[in-house]
């Protein structure tokens, strides 16, 4: 699994382009390109693209919070649970992702989430998300139309 190097902390958005293994079913592991992103615009969430060469990209946007969590001990419920790996490789977490059509599992090299989370932490350090929040922008996309 690789990934590229950090940019500069103040960066936004945050990119970090990687590669995970999916397994879905009984099936081998299939390495598959990754994307990482992370913006103070939304700042409680993640996005994790997945995509293949001839295909569209697919999004998973979930909490920042899980994600970390998730380096720790297993994290979440419903579509995404985050847990580490303990063996036979602990450096790396699982992502589980659910659809009514089914289940993957995700692997990725924990030392490429601890990057990314700790570019994110510094673009946003965790408990000030709230002040990133354009209340104005969301009451305004709320009413939209109400009128």
């Amino acid at each position: 699994m690789t990934h590229e190097p950090a940019e500069a902390a103040d960066e936004d958005p945050i990119v970090c382009r990687t590669s995970v293994h999916v397994t879905v079913a009984d099936d081998p592991p299939v390495p598959l390109p990754a994307e990482l992103r992370y913006s103070a615009a939304d700042p409680y969430a993640v996005c994790l693209s997945l995509g293949a060469p001839t295909a569209p990209s697919v999004d998973w946007v979930f909490a920042r919070s899980l994600l970390a969590q998730g380096l720790r001990r297993p994290s979440g419920s419903g579509d995404v649970v985050v847990f580490p790996r303990l063996r036979p490789r602990s450096d790396a977490i699982r992502i589980l992702l659910r659809t009514r059509a089914g289940a993957a599992v995700l692997e990725v090299a924990g030392a490429v989430v601890t990057a990314f989370l700790r570019r994110a932490d510094a673009l946003v350090p965790p408990g000030t998300e709230h002040r990133h929040i354009d209340l104005d922008r969301v009451v305004e996309q709320l009413t939209a139309g109400s009128e």
